[in-house]
């Protein structure tokens, strides 16, 4: 099979295969079967060939717009819905053990600092991030042929839930955020000054262990996260209520804010697996597009949930001026959205008037067919894994995340 990758900055190739696929909601046929364990799935006839794409121009779109060649089936058969229990089953004990671990890597240096872990830790959270490090890892050292995995992959799946951790602690500072996970927030127990300093604690504390680890690609990847994670930041503050925001700048924006942790743990774990570099790459282009995949379906789900299902006001990303894929979209055919949102919800019942423009010019639709050309990516990525549960408990994680809007 080829394979190739797509670098943030530059398009090149895009593979495309007709093996056993498992299917997502898309528009191609479906012409052949395969059962796994739980669930039937349906697959699509071709060949493996890559198709040259466009390069700078289309950059994070991956040919939106643009006529493609080959087009993945996603929809799936099962009506049994996908649960991250049974998703992370193959690698439970793997998850407990980082659980027992992540207190004690904080380290006991500061009291405050240790309670604010603790309030974190302790709120619980589906640890999606190394659940997906310890599912690459199992997945690729198969490929390598590694009977287990070593020291290095679970010291990476505690590195990046200690990173996304800081970034939540930050996060909550800047939106000004009172509960997380049904508990209070750390800067609002312990007040601003320390919440900023808790996260920027346990940044330099995943660092010291990242170093550790002594494997200096792992660190340069890693430590681009980081500085994509303020990256982000800037950029959704200097362009808030923009109307003129491109969907490239968008994806960009959301590369930075979430897909690039994602990118960077998988690739990971394929490094520390050591499989060939062409698989390395497949994997860090898997948690991109997984990545933008799930922060797009969040984006959606800020118009689509209610109140109690969100935790916060529907349509408060856009309430703060932040402009997201389903708003993007919606404003090419409601010229009155952009006059609500410039007069940034100035008058009573504008943001109502606002959430209901979304969806009646077609949005949050758009929006849902985006999140599933990312997810056809991200299962394209994966073929270069041998079939095992654990390529396809990734899958079931893509096929998770699209569930939520439909």
């Amino acid at each position: 099979m080829m394979t190739s990758c797509r670098n943030i900055d530059l398009g090149t190739m895009m593979m495309a295969c007709g093996c056993g696929r498992r299917q997502f909601p898309s528009l191609a046929k479906t012409v052949c079967k395969f059962t796994s364990s739980n669930r039937s799935y349906g697959g699509l006839v071709g060949s493996c060939k890559a198709v040259p794409t466009k390069s700078k121009e289309i950059s994070l779109l991956n040919g939106i717009g643009q006529s493609q060649t080959v087009s993945f089936d996603l929809k799936q058969e099962s009506k049994q819905p996908i649960s991250l229990v049974t998703l992370f089953e193959l690698v439970a004990v793997d998850l407990q053990t980082l659980n027992d671990n992540l207190l004690s890597i904080v380290g006991a240096e500061n009291p405050v600092l240790i309670s604010a872990a603790e309030q974190i830790f302790g709120a619980g959270g589906k640890r999606m991030r190394p659940g997906l490090v310890f599912l690459v890892s199992h997945a690729t050292a198969e490929l390598a042929g590694l009977k287990e995995l070593t020291t290095e992959h679970r010291r990476l799946a505690e590195i990046i839930e200690m990173i996304h951790t800081a970034s939540l602690i930050h996060d909550d500072v800047l939106d000004e955020s009172d509960m997380r996970r049904g508990k209070e927030t750390v800067h609002e127990l312990f007040g601003t000054r320390v919440a900023v300093l808790a996260g920027d604690f346990m940044f330099a504390q995943a660092s010291w262990y990242l170093a550790n680890l002594e494997n200096l690609e792992v660190i340069k990847l890693i430590s681009q996260v980081i500085k994509d994670f303020a990256s982000g930041e800037i950029k959704q503050a200097s362009s808030l209520f923009d109307c003129d925001t491109k969907l490239d700048e968008y994806l960009l924006k959301s590369f930075y804010k979430t897909a690039s942790l994602v990118a960077a743990s998988t690739k990971g774990a394929a490094i520390f697996s050591r499989v060939e570099p062409d698989v390395t790459e497949q994997m860090y282009e898997f948690g991109k597009n997984l990545g933008l995949s799930f922060q797009i379906v969040d984006d959606i789900l800020d118009f689509t949930q209610s109140t109690e299902q969100l935790g916060k006001p529907a349509g408060s990303d856009l309430a703060k001026g932040n402009l997201t894929a389903p708003v993007i979209f919606a404003l090419e055919r409601e010229p009155r959205l952009r006059e609500i949102i410039e007069s940034e919800f100035c008058e009573a019942g504008s943001l109502e008037e606002a959430i209901e423009a979304v969806t009646k010019g077609g949005g949050i639709k758009r929006a849902q067919e985006l999140a599933r050309e990312k997810a056809d990516d991200a299962i394209k990525n994966l073929q270069c894994l041998p079939r095992s549960g654990f390529r396809s408990a990734l899958e079931d994680m893509v096929l998770y995340n699209l569930e939520r809007i439909d």
